[in-house]
C-alpha cells in the first residue's frame, strides 16, 4: 500500500495502519519520511505520567482512559518500558494492565523500548506523538518507565505532566528534592486508601507553599486517587482540563508547542551528527593510551568529514 493509503486507514481507525506507521517512524524506515510529511496537524492534549515504578501508573492510566473514552474522546497510550543494558530487550508488559481497552476502536495503545535511550522516554517518542496527534487523537498519553530524579524529559513532550507518588515509598523526603517534582503540572497521590496518604499531600502542599509564583501563574493542584477502584479519577480529568485551559489561555501553549518542535529538530540533528562523526575503536585506543589527546582526536574526526568546528557548531 502507498503511504497515503495507510494514513487515511490510520485515520479512519484502523489500527493496525497506525501501528505500521509508528514502526516506519521508530525504525528509521525508507518510508519514515514521507509518513512524518504527510502527517501533520492535530490538536490533541498530550498527558506525560511519570513517577516511581510501582506507584500505579499504568493502572491509573487505564482508568483515565475509561474517563476520556466516556466523553467520546480517542485515545492514544505510548507506554515506554526500559530496554536492558545487557541482552538490549524489553519485557513491554505496561500494556497488560491496559486489557479493559485492547477491544476499543477508539483506543489505541502501544509498548515502546528505549532502546538504551536516558531521560524515561524513547528516542523517537516526539515523533511518535507527532504522529498520532496528526492521525487525529483527542488525547495522547506517554508512560515513562519510572524516573529517578534526573530523568525529566518528559516535560518537554507532554502539555500535561501528572507525577505520581505514593504513600509509604518515602515520597514524602523526596518530594522535596530539586528534579522530577519540579516537572509536575499536577500531582498526583495514588493508592490513596493506604496509611501515609494524607502525609504525602500534606508534604507536597507544604513544599509548594515555598515556591513563589507570580500572579496568573499555574499552581499545581495535588488529586488523591485509588487507580484501581477509579476513586479520584474524575477529579484528575478536571484537573488536566484546567491546566489545558490555563496553557491556552495565554501563549503558554503555543511556546510549549515550539520548544517542543526544537527539542525534536536538535535530536534529529544531533543523531545525524553522530552518524556522521563516527569515532572509531582506534582513535579512541590513541587517546586512552595517550598517543594523542582528546581535542586533537575531535579534530581528525571533523578532518576526515570534510567539515570544520565551525561548521558543527
Amino acid at each position: 500500500m502507498l503511504v497515503e493509503e495507510i494514513v487515511a486507514s490510520a485515520r479512519a481507525g484502523d489500527r493496525r495502519a497506525v501501528a505500521r506507521l509508528l514502526s516506519a517512524v521508530e525504525n528509521h524506515t525508507a518510508d519514515s519520511v514521507e509518513v512524518a510529511a504527510s502527517v501533520t496537524g492535530g490538536d490533541a492534549t498530550i498527558v506525560g505520567v511519570t513517577g516511581s515504578p510501582g506507584v500505579g501508573k499504568s493502572t491509573l492510566v487505564s482508568a483515565l482512559i475509561g474517563a476520556w473514552r466516556e466523553a467520546g474522546l480517542r485515545v492514544a497510550v505510548l507506554a515506554v518500558d526500559p530496554s536492558s543494558p545487557f541482552s538490549g530487550g524489553a519485557i513491554l508488559g505496561d500494556r497488560i494492565r491496559m486489557s479493559d481497552h485492547a477491544l476499543d476502536d477508539g483506543v489505541y495503545i502501544r509498548s515502546v523500548a528505549t532502546r538504551g535511550h536516558l531521560g524515561g522516554l524513547a528516542a523517537t517518542t516526539g515523533a511518535a506523538v507527532r504522529l498520532l496527534e496528526g492521525l487525529g487523537f483527542d488525547v495522547v498519553v506517554v508512560e515513562t518507565v519510572g524516573v529517578g530524579q534526573a530523568e525529566v524529559e518528559i516535560a518537554g513532550l507532554a502539555d500535561t505532566t501528572l507525577l505520581l507518588l505514593a504513600p509509604g515509598m518515602g515520597d514524602g523526603i523526596q518530594a522535596v528534592k530539586a528534579g522530577v517534582v519540579e516537572i509536575a503540572d499536577v500531582y498526583v497521590v495514588n493508592k490513596a486508601d493506604r496509611p501515609g496518604a494524607d502525609s504525602a499531600v500534606r508534604d507536597l502542599r507544604a513544599m509548594m507553599s515555598l515556591v513563589k509564583r507570580e500572579p496568573g501563574e499555574w499552581r499545581q493542584p495535588v488529586v488523591k486517587t485509588v487507580a484501581h477502584e477509579g476513586t479520584g479519577v474524575d477529579e484528575l480529568v478536571e484537573a488536566i482540563a484546567k491546566h489545558r485551559d490555563w496553557l491556552s489561555s495565554a501563549d503558554h501553549l503555543a511556546v510549549k508547542r515550539r520548544e517542543r518542535a526544537a527539542a525534536e529538530i536538535h535530536a534529529i540533528v544531533e543523531a545525524e551528527l553522530r552518524r556522521r562523526y563516527e569515532v572509531t575503536d582506534e582513535l579512541a585506543a590513541d587517546v586512552a593510551e595517550g598517543r594523542t589527546d582528546v581535542a586533537s582526536a575531535a579534530r581528525s574526526v571533523l578532518g576526515n568529514t570534510g567539515e570544520t568546528s565551525s561548521t558543527v557548531t
